[in-house]
Parts: structure tokens; C-alpha cells; sequence
């Protein structure tokens, strides 16, 4: 299998699906510890709380000039987030990009040779459908896919 240096070489650009950064996703053991770090210290307009059941989190939402930071703060101790804690400890979970097309995006990464997490776009915060992408075919950043419900 080629290295991500070599493979995104060989794919059509993905611009036209991608309009911005939605969201970078931080992960935190307790969002009352860190709620007020982010509004209150950093000033950024929180903007709500909300629990995704299938992904194991409850998350809490700043807003940051045109997108969000996402506290996300683990449910379950065989949640995504829990196990990213308990390996790597609280920080930068992921980073998302928004688009219009998540199943085209998803195509498209996969035509490319990026490992998908999952078989089919999942439930998300905000009621956005979410992918990711494997952080090995990614430098090391767990790439993240979402799209507004049309």
C-alpha cells in the first residue's frame, strides 16, 4: 500500500466538495472542567451543548469566527473519545471539513485509496451526517467529513 505522500497525488482534487473548516473536535474528560476555559478565558461564544448516543460523547460547541470548536467529553468507556483519552490524553481529536457532498466526498477518498471508518456516513452533532477518515492515510490527523441534512 502506498503512503498518503504518494497516494493524494493521484486523485482529482476535492475542492469543489469542501467549502471550509466546520469544526475542530477536542477531546476533554469533563466538559464543566473545560466549558470555562473556552467561554469565559478565551471569550468564544458558546453556542450549546448536545449528546451524539451513537458516537459515545456529549459535546459542547464555541463559536470561533466562521467555525466551531467542539469539546467532546465521552459518554461510554468504549466510546471513540475514551478510547482516544486513554491512549493520547485530552487534546485535538480531529479536525472537519465541511461539504456538500458527503457521499461523493467518501467516493472519492476511497477512489484515492483513503480507509474510511466506517461503512456508511454516521449520525453527528448538530444533526450533521459525519465521515472519517483513517489518520494513517492522513498524516496523523483524524480527518473528519460532515454535511448539513439537506
Amino acid at each position: 500500500m502506498q503512503d498518503f505522500h504518494t497516494r493524494w497525488h493521484m486523485a482529482e482534487p476535492l475542492t469543489s466538495l469542501f467549502s471550509h473548516i466546520d469544526h475542530l473536535g477536542i477531546a476533554v474528560r469533563s466538559l464543566e472542567a473545560s466549558i470555562p476555559l473556552y467561554r469565559d478565558f478565551f471569550g468564544f461564544e458558546f453556542d450549546g451543548l448536545d449528546e451524539v448516543e451513537e458516537q459515545g460523547a456529549r459535546v459542547a460547541f464555541f463559536k470561533v469566527g466562521g467555525a466551531l470548536v467542539e469539546l467532546l467529553e465521552p459518554t461510554r468507556d468504549d466510546s471513540p473519545i475514551a478510547r482516544f483519552i486513554a491512549k493520547r490524553g485530552e487534546g485535538i481529536h480531529h479536525v472537519a471539513f465541511a461539504t456538500t457532498n458527503i457521499d461523493e466526498a467518501r467516493a472519492k477518498a476511497e477512489a484515492a485509496g483513503l480507509r474510511l471508518l466506517s461503512d456508511a456516513p454516521l449520525d453527528g452533532a448538530h444533526g450533521k451526517l459525519i465521515s472519517f477518515v483513517h489518520p494513517k492515510d492522513t498524516a496523523g490527523v483524524l480527518v473528519e467529513f460532515c454535511m448539513r441534512r439537506p
